[in-house]
């Protein structure tokens, strides 16, 4: 695919939008905030749109990276949108994190209209988008996967389809409630040695030789001991992603106390200032309890 458009330009879609422009790829750009996309086209080859519409009209492959879901039915959805104006056969694939549901709606309102839908959460963070390692989990169906994976491992380490539309969500999920624990688990062994007065670089030296380790024990927690937090995905966003697994849990049966239990304590680190801290700021919140 020679012709591409990207919507939303965050800061993962921002990183991911110029690794398609490198490598040579005809890019047209559009982001809700004009300004965004004048300074990437300043550092990227490529075209700043002043609509979806003139975005889309003539791209193969039609890629979006915004907030949520009503973002996402907004962007796709109405005369303007992503679906009416793109070519018919145009691949649309989406990289929010977002609900299965949405993910399913628009994958029937695009096979409706003779486009093609398929959900992409990403795994990896900011880091990830802009060093072009990551994980990308898909939703949709097999011959439109084999199309876009060229594009898409332009700034993936790892893309792998995960069953129908909203299966990609799913697996997002799985991995947000994975995370939370972790994160969680380590704050908690963190804040323990502080309070036990052992050298704490030290003991997570060597406890990440063993059955202790995690990327998140590798990539974070020297951050976490100095408690710096801007170096990742931000609490509000996790809140976000928490509650949307939290409510497909309630709509399939799934148990998830930890998980729910998390989210409360993230409320917490909201409530003392840190909602575009990073994830890692759960070790925060039990640092303030036993002052």
């Amino acid at each position: 695919m020679k012709s591409l458009a990207f919507i939303g330009l965050g800061v993962m879609g921002y990183p991911m939008a110029g690794h398609l422009a490198n490598a040579g790829l005809r890019v047209n750009v559009w982001n809700r905030s004009p300004d965004k996309a004048t300074q990437w086209v300043s550092e990227y080859s490529g075209k700043a749109c002043a609509t979806i519409a003139e975005a889309v009209k003539d791209a193969e492959m039609v890629l979006t990276c915004v907030g949520a879901d009503p973002d996402l039915r907004e962007v796709y959805l109405g005369q303007q949108g992503i679906i009416a104006n793109a070519p018919e056969g145009a691949v649309l694939v989406d990289h929010t994190t977002a609900s299965a549901g949405v993910a399913e709606e628009l994958a029937g309102a695009a096979s409706a209209a003779g486009r093609h839908f398929m959900d992409a959460p990403v795994s990896g963070g900011q880091q990830g988008a802009e060093n072009g390692q990551l994980t990308i989990m898909c939703g949709g169906d097999e011959q439109i996967f084999e199309r876009a994976r060229p594009a898409l491992s332009l700034y993936a380490r790892a893309i792998n389809l995960m069953g129908p539309a909203g299966s990609g969500q799913k697996t997002k999920m799985v991995n947000q409630i994975a995370i939370a624990g972790l994160v969680q688990g380590l704050s908690e062994a963190i804040h323990f040695a502080e309070q036990a007065d052992l050298d704490v670089s030290k003991v997570i030296d060597v406890i990440s030789k063993g059955a202790a380790q995690s990327w998140q024990m590798e990539n974070r927690s020297a951050t976490m001991i100095a408690g710096e937090f801007d170096h990742g995905f931000a609490v509000d966003w996790m809140r976000k992603d928490l509650a949307i697994c939290l409510e497909e849990a309630r709509r399939n049966g799934a148990r998830l106390p930890v998980t729910a239990l998390v989210d409360q304590f993230y409320a917490d680190v909201q409530d003392m200032g840190g909602k575009r801290w990073d994830t890692s700021s759960l070790v925060q919140r039990l640092r303030s309890r036993s002052r």
